[in-house]
This record gives structure tokens, sequence and C-alpha cells, in this order.
């Protein structure tokens, strides 16, 4: 057989990024080589995701999605071309994140790896007795799910002193759902149906009148000439309420409907969310609902050893699945399990395990921050997880800031040198050796390690828990050290949020500041959602004699146009819509008007713009100086105070509610891995800022992963010594100094490791 000779084809080793201005990036030309593992890193904000999400992959998929007809187009979402001259040799991108996967409950672990899928079908193939074809396994088809609870596993019972005060009349307000007040359109319904006396109390009504108060179905009714129809209340409820998606009503329905409504385990099905002929099929006397329920390292094992030749394709590439999901430290979840429920670095996880079995290749994947929840112990698994990707022939950029990760790298790109507009440059490109002797801020850190405390603080009393058994705990008790930090560590599911936020979760004295999404529109910013507009708006309102309403986007101040967004959204009907800035205030969101209003010689636009360290210099006292500085404080320094919460990472999330809480003195502070998206020289502005809460009169509880924020503690808890069921036990409580010198848990390990290479 002849060698195929060099062709023009071979010659496209290179992705080839020219001119790209997208965000802050400075007009960034640079070539990045195709399959191999490139990594991204730099300050917070100094570009990164500008450049591999927001230029290379944005472009990727636009180019794709411009493949399709107009038509499939129009159900796409919108993506404007990137702000750059020329890319070249694009593949198509594949982008794995850290987004919650949806919150839908018919979507589950083994439904989003299509484990779930396989097991159907090896149980149709080999479940006694037969159930019929895999659609009878099926929760999410008629002709298998549970006909009681469709297929949900639980079923929803309204509580009735949730949505009514016995005790009064209809005209009194005795229906306490929201929408529902006095002289309310749905309150006159109730009323002009002429089915009740509306002075007269509702415990007081006959059971006639009760049932068709609640539970009336819908009924024509005749009011005042007029065919109108009215319904019970709580059918009305279920039907306004209930039936809608939680995560897209407002806070105060959502409050109602948390308060309202119970789940209970279904009675027909056990929660098993199958009908009786789907759950009376075995294979090995367990059947599909007992297999979902498993511990994944368990179900591993049990597919094992089922061995049948009709269906040994399916088998071996469920044995695949089964065994990625372990690979990648997810081995303590089980099948059954709400997607919805995952974290973000969990849901991940479960996005890569989907990749992994790919035949495509020649693919770009791109990852931010795949080691985000994991222990040391599992991000050595997560790296052999990226080289086997690149090794089937794909190109991955992974953004991170993780030593272990870089360490593996093909190639590093780094960017800076700081964030905002003093970042959006290339500082290095190469191998990791010469990113070590290339004095970048990146490369002055990689080999940086911090110090076990030479002297930890005293505790102040304790706060005890007892016999916590939530999800994977075993009845565990331990007291947490008040006026301390404490990091609380194990591997990923080994019962640490289970322990902390279950416990600690709702106390009034505890303040819980996570990475989950702010509330808020395209409208929401770091000043709006600090309070920090307020002081702003007064001084400008002060310097100017005019209303403070004016400096406002969101009320009489706003350009007309763009309804103070400073975009203009514009609907293609069957193309996909666009964005584009608003022609009439060029994207400032302020009528001319109000632009002519000045402070110290700057414009409320102006002013929005400023980086909020720049701020920090603009506003040298008063309460706008306050909050200024602890949003620096937190490392926040390089945003803009306009900038739209929706742009913000997890870890950007965390640090502005930080910021806001921190005014408040002697409380019990909860943080969950608050090094996410932190580069290596912000860690110790980190510990810096947790000794100062500490010095305070605070306490702290850290959930982290980072062994610099162990070696920093004054207390260690470590669960393990696995996860799932191989957790949820106390393995040592103590200081770092002690863990390191004596303990012999994977944390202890890891962590003596670390200490032993600092300089």
């Amino acid at each position: 057989m002849t060698q195929l000779g060099s062709t023009p084809a071979d010659s496209h080793d290179l992705i080839e990024v020219r001119g790209a201005r997208e965000n802050n990036l400075a007009d960034v030309s640079l070539d990045l080589p195709k399959r191999r593992l490139t990594v991204f890193t730099g300050v917070s904000g100094s570009g990164k995701s500008s450049l591999v999400f927001g230029t290379i992959a944005a472009e990727s998929q636009r180019l794709i999605n411009e493949t399709y007809t107009a038509f499939v187009q129009s159900f796409m979402p919108s993506l404007g071309r990137p702000d750059v001259d020329a890319l070249r040799n694009l593949s198509a991108a594949i982008i794995v994140d850290q987004e919650r996967m949806g919150a839908n409950s018919r979507s589950t672990v083994g439904t989003a790896t299509d484990a779930h899928t396989m097991l159907r079908i090896v149980f149709s193939r080999l479940g006694e007795p037969r159930a019929g074809t895999s659609s009878a396994f099926s929760f999410n088809n008629a002709e298998g799910m549970c006909l009681e609870c469709e297929g949900l596993g639980r079923v929803s019972q309204i509580d009735v002193d949730e949505l009514v005060d016995k005790d009064k009349s209809l005209n009194e307000g005795a229906v306490t759902v929201p929408n529902f007040a006095v002289d309310s359109w749905y309150w006159k319904t109730i009323v002009d149906s002429g089915l009740f006396d509306p002075d007269v109390k509702l415990r007081d009504y006959t059971p006639e009148q009760w049932q068709d108060f609640l539970h009336k179905p819908a009924t024509k009714i005749k009011q005042m000439g007029m065919n109108v129809t009215y319904e019970g209340l709580v059918v009305k409820v279920q039907r306004l309420y209930l039936s809608k998606d939680r995560e897209s009503t407002q806070g105060h329905i959502r409050a109602f409907v948390d308060r309202a409504v119970k789940f209970a385990r279904c009675p027909s099905c056990g929660g098993a969310r199958l009908n009786e002929a789907a759950l009376a099929s075995r294979i090995d006397g367990r059947n599909i609902a007992e297999c979902s329920a498993m511990q994944i390292t368990d179900l591993a094992e049990f597919v094992r050893k089922i061995e049948d030749p009709s269906v040994g394709p399916v088998l071996a590439t469920l044995r695949g699945t089964l065994d990625s999901l372990v690979e990648v430290g997810l081995g303590y979840l089980s099948l059954d399990r709400e997607s919805g429920t995952l974290s973000g670095g969990e849901a991940q996880r479960v996005k890569m395990v989907r990749h992994l079995g790919s035949s495509l290749t020649d693919i770009t994947y791109v990852f931010d921050e795949p080691t985000v929840g994991l222990h040391p112990h599992d991000i050595r698994r997560m790296n052999g997880l990226l080289l086997r990707l690149r090794d089937k022939g794909n190109t991955v950029l992974v953004v991170e800031h993780k030593p272990e990760v870089i360490e593996i790298a093909d190639h590093v790109v780094d960017l800076g040198p700081g964030a905002g507009t003093e970042g959006g440059h290339i500082c290095y490109t190469g191998d990791v050796a010469g990113l070590r002797a290339s004095g970048t801020l990146t490369g002055r850190h990689l080999g940086h390690r911090a110090r076990l405390r030479e002297r930890v603080r005293l505790h102040q009393g304790v706060l005890p828990i007892t016999g916590a058994s939530l999800h994977n705990l075993k009845d565990v008790s331990v007291d947490l050290p008040l006026g301390v930090l404490t990091v609380v560590t194990g591997v990923a599911g080994s019962g640490k949020s289970s322990l902390i936020h279950g416990s600690l979760g709702g106390r009034d004295d505890v303040v819980t500041v996570d990475q989950s999404p702010i509330r808020g529109s395209r409208r929401s910013n770091p000043a709006t959602y600090t309070g920090l507009l307020d002081p702003i708006r007064t001084a400008f309102a002060k310097a100017n004699k005019v209303k403070a309403s004016l400096f406002s986007a969101n009320s009489e101040g706003a350009c007309p146009n763009c309804k103070g967004i400073g975009l203009v959204y514009t609907d293609l009907a069957m193309m996909a819509g666009v964005a584009s800035v608003c022609e009439q205030c060029e994207g400032r969101r302020f009528t001319p008007e109000v632009l002519t209003y000045k402070l110290r010689g700057k414009d409320i636009s102006e002013v929005l713009a400023m980086r909020i360290s720049e701020a920090r210099d603009f506003f040298p006292s008063g309460q706008s100086r306050a909050i200024l500085d602890r949003l620096n404080d937190v490392g926040l320094g390089y945003l803009s105070l306009g900038q739209p919460l929706t742009t913000l990472s997890g870890g950007e999330r965390q640090r502005l509610k930080l910021a806001i809480r921190m005014a408040e003195q002697g409380r019990t502070y909860v943080l969950d891995e608050p090094t996410t998206g932190l580069h290596l020289a912000d860690v110790d502005k980190l510990l810096a800022l947790l000794d100062r809460l500490v010095d305070a009169g605070n306490t702290v509880i850290v959930i982290e992963h980072h062994q610099a924020v162990m070696a920093h503690a004054d207390w260690i808890i470590d669960l393990g010594p696995g996860a799932g069921h191989d957790g949820g036990r106390i393995v040592f409580t103590g200081t770092p100094a002690d863990l390191v010198g004596t303990a012999d848990t994977l944390t202890a390990r890891h962590l003596r490791e670390y200490v032993s290479t600092a300089p």
C-alpha cells in the first residue's frame, strides 16, 4: 500500500486567530495547535473566556448554525458575529460548561447520559417476565410510566391552610393566595359566582359549598347576564401556578408554591416512576427502578455480571458509560438522580461523559474550569480524561487556574497582564517549561505554595451538629468551632455540602454565600445589586439640583428607544433575532438631557462604565466608598459598575454576594468553594480577606478543595473516606498541622505532598 503524500489538506494544523477584540481583547492574534491540549490562564477578567468562548467557540457555533435553513434557525439562539478580523481552520466546537442542567424533573443522570436508554434495552430483552419493548420501561412514555404520578415518582398535595384563613369571610380577605386580594379580578370571580355568601366565614360553609369552593371543575355560570367560567380555588391554583415551570415564576409566587405544595412519594409506584408491569420484570432479582437507584459504582458491578450475546454491544456501551462516570468522580451518583439537583461541576462532568463515547473526531472541545468541585485526588482522573479526548484526535481548549491541569498542557496561552482594561493582551504562548521561566504573573505563581499556619487561632465556643443523616451522612455529629477559619473538605460526593448546608442552612445567624445565579434581568448590574446606584443617583441629583430618578436607566431618565438597556433587540421573523447598539443613545442608556448633567466632570453613563477600582478614587468617602471598598476587597475591582450580572461567572457571583454580606458583623459565614475562578495570585488575597472576616469577630466555614485554603485554616473537618455510600463519615478533625503530621486520609496525603514542596 503506498503512503499518502503531503497534500494541501495537511496544512490546516493551526487555528488562526487574527485581530480579536471581543470585550476587552486588545486586537489579539495567535495560532493554536489543533489536536493538542491548550490551557488558557490569567487572572479573572483577563480575557480568557472572551477569547475561548466569546470568539473561537462562538464563531464555530454561529457558522454551523448558518448551515441550517432559516426555519430551523428561528428555533435557535441568535449568535452575533464576534468582533474579530479573521478566524481560520476552525472545527466544530462543543462547549462543555458549568451551566446547570435544566430543572426538568423528567431529566436524570440516566437520561442525560443515555445510560438509562441502554438499561431499558437490556431489560426489554432479558427481564423476566417480559414487559414489552424498551419504551415499556420508560417513565417518560405512557407505555411505561406510573399513571398516578405520570412518571414523576411523587404526587403534589396542596395544603389548604396555606390558601385560605378559615376564620375569615371572603369580604374579610379569607383567600391568602397571591393575586386573590379583596376586589381583585380573581376574587370577584368567586364572589360573583353566587355560590357563596361573601360575609359567611369559610369554616361555616356546608360540605357542598366547601367542595365547590375548593374543587369544582371549570363550569360556565351566568353572572349579570354574562357567561363566565368558575373553577374551585385548588383547581385554579393548580392551573395558574403549579402547571408552570417553577424557575420562570416571580419570587413571591415561587415562595407561595414552596409553602403551599407538599410533595409526597407516589403511593402507587412508591417513587419508582414506573407501572406494575415494568417493575415486575427482573434481572438477577432486581427491577430497573432498583438498578437506577443503585450507586453507579455498584450498578457497574451488577452490569458486569450480566452476560448475554443477544445484547452484547449494548452491554459493552453501557459498561463503558458507567465506567466513565466512575472515572470522572461521579460513581457516588445514581442514574435516577434528577439533573437539576447536580452542581455546576457535576453537570459539566456528566456532559463530558456523553462525549467520551462519541465516534466523532477532529472536534474542538471547550472546557470551563473542569476541576470545579474536585478534590486533588479526583483532578488526576479528570486530567486523564482530557488527555483521552485529545488522543482521539480532538482539539481540547481548557480555561483553568489549577497548576495540576496547567502542567499537563501541550500548549499554554497566558492572558493579562491584569483584568478589565488592563487585560486582553497575550503575555505568553508556548509550553509549560517556558511559562515557568516567562516571569508572567501565572509563571511566577505556578510553583507557589501556601504554608501551614504557624499559630492557629483558638475557638470561642462551638456550633454543634448532631445526628446528621441527610443523603449519605452516617449519623454524623461534629462541633464546628466559633471565631476561627474552618475548612470542610473531602472527595466529591463525600457529604460536605449535605453536612454544612443541610445542617446550617436556614439558621438566622448563618450567612450562606454560594455560586447560584443571582436573580435579575439584563438590566441588573453590580451598581444596582449592591445598592451603590442609590448614593450615586443622590450625588448626581444634588450636584445638578434635579430629581434622582433621572439617573436610573429603569426610570424616567432612560433612553426611550432602547428603554435604558443600551441595545435594541430586533425580531427577524424566520431568521434569528439580532441585538444591536441603540442608535439614539449609542449604548449610553440615558436621554441626551440626562447626559448633560455632570458630577465632577463625568456624566452618569461614564460613571457606570468605570471599573470598581477606578470608581473608588472617584468616590473617596461616604456610603459609595464603603460599598466600593468591599467589592474591591473580594477581588472584583476589575468589573465595571454597569456590567450586566448575567455575564458574571459562578465565582464572581459568589464574591459579589459576599461583598454585600460583609457589612454584617458577628455572623457565621458559610462559603462554597470561593476559589472558583480565582487565579493563583488572587488566592492569597482571598486568604487575607477570610482572615479579616475572622479577625472582625466572625466565624468562617469554607467548603473547599484548594490546598492553599486547607493549609491556611485554623481547623479542618475531613469527610470520607470515599464518595457516596463509601463516604458520609468524619475521618479527621483537627489542625492542618495534625492532618499533615498524623492522618492517612486522601486529603492528608495530598496536603502533605503540597506543603512538602513549599518554599
